[in-house]
């Protein structure tokens, strides 16, 4: 049974930081590039960062990048997402997504809340 199991979301005033973590399980993490997306209320889903596997590479959306950072841990089927200088357009609900260019594969996570606010 595949799982991605998003954590450390929360309320964080303007400036501050938060790291997220998606545990995954169920399929070869190795093999698939992870990503975190959001959503905010009334707006699309967006691309926040994606890292592929194995080379590491990784890209940003323009609206975080110097302030965020994606990794991965392939030991522990474990992505991160680093968040620093966080601004109110921050909030939103921060999706894990796993994706194979093989064949297309994706799966998701259940989300988890971000808010920024003072």
């Amino acid at each position: 049974q595949v799982q991605l199991v998003e954590s450390g979301g929360g309320l964080v005033q303007p400036g501050g930081s938060l790291r997220l973590s998606c545990a995954a399980s169920g399929f070869v993490f190795s093999s698939y590039a992870m990503s975190w997306y959001r959503q905010a209320p009334g707006k699309e889903r967006e691309l926040v960062a994606r890292i592929s596997s194995p080379t590491g590479r990784t890209n940003y959306a323009d609206s975080v990048k110097g302030r965020f950072t994606i990794s991965r841990d392939n030991a522990k089927n474990t992505v991160y997402l680093q968040m620093n200088s966080l601004k109110p357009e921050d909030t939103a609900v921060y999706y894990c997504n796993a994706f194979r260019f093989l064949d297309k594969r994706e799966y998701w996570g259940q989300g988890t809340q971000v808010t920024v606010s003072s």
